[in-house]
């Protein structure tokens, strides 16, 4: 099976970010999850940091845009493939089943 990096910008996302790192988990294995902070100004940091793990790692970079904190998690990724998860998303496990296999074909 081929490595996933989960690349997930956010902004003031501390009301919801727990779900979305949550629901890319679900399969544990061959995921990296990327989280790059686009310069919140909340508590988003002190959401995120109960999550790290050294399956999930959190950027923190200057207030710039979702294109540049999007280009950051791509450029941080490891796996073969990435995947965007928006802040305030959720997937489900079936989602990520079908893109995995989507992937080894």
């Amino acid at each position: 099976m081929k490595y996933l990096s989960i690349a997930i910008p956010c902004y003031n996302s501390q009301d919801y970010m727990a779900k979305a790192i949550e629901s890319c988990l679900i399969l544990k294995d061959d995921v990296e999850v990327i989280i790059v902070d686009d310069g919140s100004i909340d508590q988003t940091e002190k959401h995120i940091r109960n999550y790290l793990s050294p399956h999930i790692h959190y950027l923190k970079i200057k207030h710039s845009g979702p294109y540049i904190a999007r280009k950051i998690g791509i450029e941080n990724a490891k796996g073969e493939y990435i995947l965007f998860v928006d802040s305030d998303d959720c997937i489900t496990e079936e989602y990520l089943r079908r893109q995995k296999k989507f992937f080894t074909l």
